[in-house]
């Protein structure tokens, strides 16, 4: 299993950036998946989860900016 990223204090640009590379990577993984076999069968997977957690992140980040305002 891959090592958990940990995007928690993180500022919303760098997570925008890590989120928007991550879509990209897993929209390529499913072109190539189309056409071949996959030696990672579960890299998908973990592109969704790492997605799901830098969005978490993100919301965090920007719920707690708009509590300080």
């Amino acid at each position: 299993m891959a090592k958990k990223e940990k995007y928690h204090g993180a500022d919303t640009e760098q997570l925008t950036k890590v989120v928007g590379e991550k879509r990209e990577a897993l929209r390529a993984l499913r072109f190539n998946v189309a056409g071949s076999k996959n030696k990672n069968v579960k890299a998908a997977r973990e592109l969704r989860r790492e997605i799901a957690r830098a969005l978490t992140a993100l919301n965090g980040t920007l719920r707690q900016a708009q509590g300080k305002n």
